[in-house]
């Protein structure tokens, strides 16, 4: 047996057939490694160890909450139907900046609509569907490769929109006052250009601490209180708890319901062999422009739900890097599945994005705590590898680990590639049929069962 086998056969049943036990089990096992390193890290450091601790535990869980949100998004489009959409920050960014708009006072710099916070997020979630149908029709026309190209290049072409002055709403000349707002029927707003706009969503609980539960919010404060954690974590860490316990398995949901829909069957035959699925009578066109502005409303909503909620944000926030981001942690827990969504999602914030950066600074923590010092940092890796002093080496790699980090991350992926192209969970990818052909029973000598002689042999007996 292999070592991929002998580790399987290792782990109990429920890990391996009960897809929410294997998550549960995960996001608890990434929550407490994580706050172990931040209660160690604080302890190296002399700092508030329980308020420390908690704080990287809510900051990993909420990381890996929202890319397993948006690796099953994409998992709509590129996992189901085999659309190479490499725009995913573009649609993120019409739902927070349509939301953030909506939402805005009509006095604010730039000027917004002044909606009610609900109306706007689903004006934001229904702005990034219509965008993404807009970028479908004719960027559908094309093959694969093409249509990657078109959907990132959108995305930028959105983002420079964003960064335009003509759309900004800021100030141009002071002394007149004269603004560059969007008018539209006699309304007036502004994206805020290169300075960003406010996001006044806030935090979506907030009912929980300034509202009609109150009372439920006092308690969790002073329970948090008295272990030593700060309000402000405390508001971080019910929010995350809503993001994993409540928005994620909404998303895992409805898009499971999806896959195993006749709409869904139809999306993973597209994936399989298109002609096939027209040969079929299937209108594969309005089909995948379909599923494209629905995958691109769940990107709008999951960006809502991430950069929303920090007050404010900037258009490079939504640079191409963090589509790149989202597509590895599918390609790490497999397409075409959506526990395989979710698990990429999880792996990938906690070990490949943020592990690197939390191992150098216990790392550095360490140092600190042995040495009453900081580790050195040299200009650059010839003179750390001409000093010929190990701590030269650490400290250079700890000083870099943001660079080092992407080699990594690139490590990683040739690995994945050359020995589990088909991801963590690949193997459990979906297929387009309703019944699941490859695990048919074996055949036996009775005929008209199945697997028998009469599908074998269409029913006719050799006596």
């Amino acid at each position: 047996m292999s070592i991929r086998g002998r580790a399987r056969s290792a782990l109990p049943d429920a890990l391996t057939e009960d897809d929410t036990v294997l998550i549960a089990v995960l996001l608890l096992c990434i929550g407490v490694l994580y706050f172990l390193i931040g209660g160690l890290q604080a302890f190296l450091a002399d700092a508030t160890i329980v308020n420390a601790a908690f704080q990287t535990f809510q900051s990993i869980l909420f990381l890996s909450g929202v890319y397993a949100i948006l690796a099953l998004a994409l998992n709509l489009h590129w996992g189901y139907t085999g659309l190479f959409n490499i725009g995913v920050a573009g649609f993120m960014a019409v739902g927070v900046y349509t939301m953030s708009i909506l939402a805005g006072s009509p006095d604010g710099l730039p000027p917004g609509l002044g909606l009610p916070v609900p109306v706007a997020v689903l004006g934001g979630v229904l702005a990034a569907a219509i965008v993404g149908g807009i970028a479908a029709l004719p960027a559908l026309q094309l093959d694969a490769d093409y249509f990657a190209i078109v959907t990132v290049g959108f995305s930028e072409i959105i983002r420079l929109t964003l960064l335009a002055d003509t759309f900004s709403g800021t100030v141009t000349d002071p002394s007149s006052s004269q603004y560059n707002v969007v008018n539209l029927f006699g309304l007036e707003f502004g994206t805020g250009g290169g300075r960003g706009i406010s996001t006044p969503i806030g935090n979506p609980l907030e009912f929980l601490f300034d509202g009609p539960l109150q009372p439920v919010g006092d308690v969790l404060v002073s329970v948090g209180d008295a272990i030593g954690i700060i309000p402000q974590v405390v508001e971080a860490t019910t929010y995350t708890a809503f993001i994993v316990l409540l928005v994620l398995p909404a998303y895992y949901l409805l898009v499971q319901r999806v896959g195993y829909s006749p709409f869904g069957r139809v999306l993973k035959a597209i994936r399989e062999d298109e002609l096939v699925a027209q040969s079929l009578g299937k209108d594969t066109r309005l089909f995948k422009i379909k599923v494209f502005m629905l995958g691109s409303g769940l990107m709008g909503l999951a960006g809502i739900l991430w950069y929303g909620t920090f007050g404010y944000v900037n258009p490079n926030t939504f640079r191409p890097l963090v589509t790149f981001y989202v597509f590895t942690a599918l390609i790490v827990g497999g397409s075409g599945s959506n526990t395989g969504s979710v698990v990429g999602g999880a792996v990938f914030a906690a070990l490949l994005l943020q592990g690197p950066r939390r191992l150098a600074g216990l790392i550095n923590a360490g140092a600190q705590y042995s040495t009453g010092g900081s580790l050195p940092e040299p200009a650059n890796f010839w003179v750390a590898l001409t000093s010929l002093d190990p701590l030269a080496w650490l400290g250079y790699l700890v000083t870099q680990t943001p660079n080092l980090k992407f080699v990594f991350l690139g490590a990683v992926l040739v690995y994945l590639m050359q020995n589990r192209s088909e991801g963590l969970l690949g193997h459990r990818k979906e297929t387009a049929s309703s019944v699941d052909l490859s695990e048919r029973p074996a055949s036996t000598n009775e005929p008209g069962k199945p697997g028998g002689q009469a599908a074998a042999t269409g029913g006719e007996s050799d006596e």
